[in-house]
């Protein structure tokens, strides 16, 4: 089971992902368990270029497309590695294109692997023209060929995602957030390395201005910085930002009047550096020249905000929920003895908003519920899959309706306060219990989340008693108030 993989490709929609996924089809090699493709898109009205394939062959079966939360790759990498199950979550980016033996080789650096390895790095190469000197982007991305913690292509042990709790969310952009997981893993004693794969990143196409928008990730090292100290960058073999150069140069902008002099030549030094090595053509030429007295600005203003917010930053989760399970009765809708007819189904107050805001949030929601009727005979599933259906028409869609239809004294392992029905819910919304929170208004909902690993919040209602209320991790007064809390990151 050592060698056994799921690939994890986060993708805003670039059609390079079809040329990726063709790539991994032809190469020789086992074939990965799955395919998860996380559709990292805002706008999901179109088709995501994943075909055509074969249809009913074997890789074209295992390719499973999943919908991230669109809050950035760290967001959509966990979100694909907690789908996972095998040991072994092999990340590659949507703009990198494999190499023939690409399934082999992983293998082969996955077999090699002693018990501490948490992961595997592949090796990227960044094809350019060598008819010609490469021009200042092509230089940034040929960059990558270097960087050594990478998730272009980085094949991670399971076991240490889940110890580590995966890549922190706090990282909006594909910046950091690879280097700062491999540093916490580091930290916990594992090690990290590099195998025999390869994989070519071509250049994307892009704009005169991509270097000066490329300056917001002064943001993410101004973070990296105050999670993991100012030498974070020996300890990541990542290059530095020039950012006291950056400073500088900004300084001399602002005396200006005084040092206009230093300024034009600081300018032009930084200018000077990014023109020397390139093509030397008049458009690079007027490119760098612009970009060069735009850049240290940006830089700037991109670090300095970043200096500002850090003590929000670092109140902000490094983890959220990835899903929210609700217990039915008394929690979601009204509490009605003897409930079988549809119509009687009445959402409590404030469950719509409740669950729009974690849907928007982009977590997923569940219900897990005690029906212990259906087994002892006195409702039909027919007419618990009616109330279900009611259910999810008013207040859905549900990514996971788990219900026990055991009777009490079955002794099964679904009815809540045992966790199974939690576990399964988790699974089917394709999240890892921990990252799941379960609402409910009676102490067998909490007790059923802290078996299963999850987290709790009790929303009391006139049944609770009042050890249920004192033994809770977490009271809420109602659902809007457990969605704020949930949204905070406070449980």
């Amino acid at each position: 089971m050592n060698g056994v993989y799921d690939v994890v490709i986060p993708t805003i929609g670039r059609p390079s992902l079809l040329a990726l996924l063709r790539s991994l089809e032809a190469a020789d090699g086992p074939l990965p368990r799955n395919v998860i493709v996380v559709d990292d898109r805002r706008d999901r009205s179109q088709a995501l270029p994943c075909g055509p394939f074969v249809p009913g062959t074997d890789f074209s079966r295992r390719i499973v497309v999943i919908a991230g939360a669109a809050r950035g790759p760290a967001a959509a990498r966990n979100r694909g590695w907690r789908h996972a199950a095998a040991p072994w979550v092999a990340f590659l980016d949507d703009d990198v294109v494999v190499d023939g033996s690409w399934r082999r080789d992983l293998a082969a650096d996955l077999a090699s692997c002693g018990a501490r390895v948490a992961g595997v790095a592949g090796n990227v190469t960044v094809p350019l023209d060598a008819s010609r000197r490469p021009t200042d982007w092509e230089r940034n991305v040929r960059g990558l060929e270097g960087a050594r913690y990478i998730t272009a292509d980085f094949a991670f042990r399971r076991a240490a995602l889940e110890r580590t709790g995966g890549f922190d969310e706090r990282f909006p952009r594909a910046y950091r957030e690879d280097a700062e997981l491999a540093l916490r893993i580091l930290a916990d004693g594992w090690t990290l390395e590099t195998g025999r794969r390869r994989v070519r990143h071509p250049v994307r196409p892009a704009d005169a201005w991509i270097s000066v928008r490329l300056q917001a990730g002064n943001a993410d090292d101004v973070l990296m910085e105050a999670l993991h100290g100012r030498e974070w960058h020996d300890r990541a073999t990542s290059w530095r930002e020039r950012s006291r150069a950056y400073l500088a140069t900004v300084a001399c902008a602002v005396a200006s009047v005084a040092f206009g002099i230093a300024f034009v030549a600081r300018v032009l030094r930084f200018a000077w550096r990014r023109i020397a090595p390139g093509p030397r053509t008049p458009r690079e030429i007027a490119t760098m020249l612009a970009t060069s007295a735009v850049i240290p600005f940006a830089a700037t203003f991109h670090r300095v905000r970043a200096a500002l917010r850090i003590r929000e930053t670092l109140r902000r989760p490094a983890r959220r929920a990835a899903a929210v399970l609700f217990d039915r009765d008394g929690t979601l809708i009204e509490d009605v003895p003897d409930l079988r007819d549809p119509r009687d189904v009445r959402p409590v107050d404030g469950a719509r908003s409740a669950l729009a805001r974690l849907r928007d949030a982009g977590i997923a929601c569940g219900v897990v519920t005690n029906q212990p009727r259906v087994g002892e005979g006195d409702l039909a599933a027919e007419e618990l899959s009616a109330l279900h259906a009611r259910l999810d028409r008013y207040l859905g869609p549900f990514a996971t309706i788990q219900a026990c239809v055991h009777a009490r004294d079955a002794g099964c392992a679904c009815r809540k306060p045992e966790p199974g029905l939690v576990l399964a819910a988790a699974r089917e919304a394709g999240a890892d219990p921990a990252d799941c929170v379960v609402v409910g208004d009676i102490g067998s909902d909490v007790d059923a989340a802290r078996a299963a690993g999850a987290r709790a919040i009790l929303v009391p209602t006139r049944d609770t008693l009042a050890e249920e209320i004192a033994r809770a991790p977490h009271v809420a007064r109602d659902l809007g108030a457990a969605v704020d809390l949930i949204l905070s990151g406070a449980v």
